[in-house]
């Protein structure tokens, strides 16, 4: 073996202890913020629910454009109307990202009428709530088309630009269910766990590509129209999150180039647990939380 590699090898365990320690140490530190009053920002599913309070809290910040994708009209103009009130320019357009013509098309049309997205938020989601032998499978396709393939057409309408730019930001919201599923969401787990690798590649293939940057939210169950009817057994030790909250922290995760958000924190110690529990154990803590029948009450948008 080479004395280069042998050297690598050595100092290879330094190398992580150090990047322990520094990890442990920003935690501790206050991060800086980078400036948000350049960029334009493209947000799916951006009329209602997390999206929107994510459109409000990017023109908070001081973003200089916001654009909304989205399906319905409705939702989008009066959540367009109100970005506009506070004093940012805002724009929407109908697209549905499960569609990958309809997604180049008015990624086009968005660079000729607004000009260059610089971060781009993949938050556009669908669930059913039924099991596997209950739910359609149109309906199982739709799951899988918007809330993972659609991140790929729009990554790659929009990235390009940003590499050229050497700046730029893609955004995920996932959800703790793609590490931790539960029953009577099979499509929504099963969706948002390709949705993470996807992220998770993305992210290492970004290393080497100064200025672009991503983040992936992975956020507990939220008290959004998407999951209305949910319920879990001990809502005071488990409460559902707040859509502005989630907002809140996903844009102070990107101003501080965070890679992965976990919300609440609580969340690591689950991802944890489930790397060494036996399979046994993790179907008792399923039990005890009530995840089994969490979905039996759900409704969904009404």
């Amino acid at each position: 073996m080479e004395l280069k590699s042998v050297c690598r090898m050595l100092l290879f365990p330094v190398q992580m202890l150090y990047c322990i320690v520094r990890a442990s140490l920003m935690l501790l530190l206050p991060s800086r913020r980078k400036d948000l009053t350049k960029e334009v920002v493209l947000i799916t599913g951006g009329g209602r629910g997390i999206g929107r309070h994510l459109a409000k809290e990017f023109a908070k910040h001081g973003a200089r454009k916001v654009i909304l994708w989205g399906r319905t009209e409705k939702c989008l103009k009066e959540t367009a109307e109100e970005i506009t009130l506070s004093g940012t320019e805002c724009h929407y357009f109908l697209c549905d990202v499960a569609n990958r013509e309809e997604v180049y098309k008015q990624a086009k049309v968005v660079r000729e009428k607004v000009g260059d997205v610089t971060i781009l938020v993949n938050n556009a989601a669908v669930v059913h709530g039924k099991s596997l032998m209950d739910s359609d499978d149109d309906a199982l396709l739709k799951s899988q088309h918007i809330n993972t393939m659609g991140q790929f057409w729009t990554t790659k309408a929009f990235l390009p630009r940003m590499l050229e730019l050497q700046h730029g930001h893609v955004v995920c919201i996932n959800s703790i269910l793609s590490q931790s599923p539960i029953p009577g969401a099979i499509d929504y787990c099963t969706s948002k766990a390709s949705s993470l690798a996807f992220m998770e590649s993305l992210t290492l293939g970004l290393l080497d590509c100064p200025g672009v940057s991503c983040t992936t939210v992975l956020p507990f169950h939220t008290n959004t129209e998407m999951f209305q009817g949910m319920r879990v057994r001990f809502p005071q030790l488990f409460p559902p999150l707040k859509p502005e909250v989630v907002a809140q922290r996903t844009v102070d995760a990107v101003r501080t180039d965070k890679a992965f958000l976990y919300l609440p924190w609580t969340m690591h110690a689950l991802v944890i647990l489930k790397s060494f529990m036996p399979q046994v154990a993790l179907e008792e803590i399923h039990k005890f939380s009530g995840t089994y029948t969490c979905m039996n009450t759900f409704k969904g948008r009404t």
